[in-house]
């Protein structure tokens, strides 16, 4: 499979699009943010990377 095929997202804190990682195959679903430090920012938004 193509990288550019791979399922992709939109993070809510950072708002830049990312892709598929094989360790998150089993939960895609619950997967919101593209990493660790836009998880730990999810309740200061005001505070978001831009």
């Amino acid at each position: 499979m193509k990288k550019s095929d791979l399922p992709e997202k939109i993070c809510p804190v950072c708002q830049r699009p990312f892709t598929w990682r094989k360790k998150w195959e089993k939960d895609w679903q619950d997967v919101k943010y593209c990493s660790k430090r836009c998880a730990g920012q999810r309740k200061g938004k005001k505070n978001a990377v831009q």
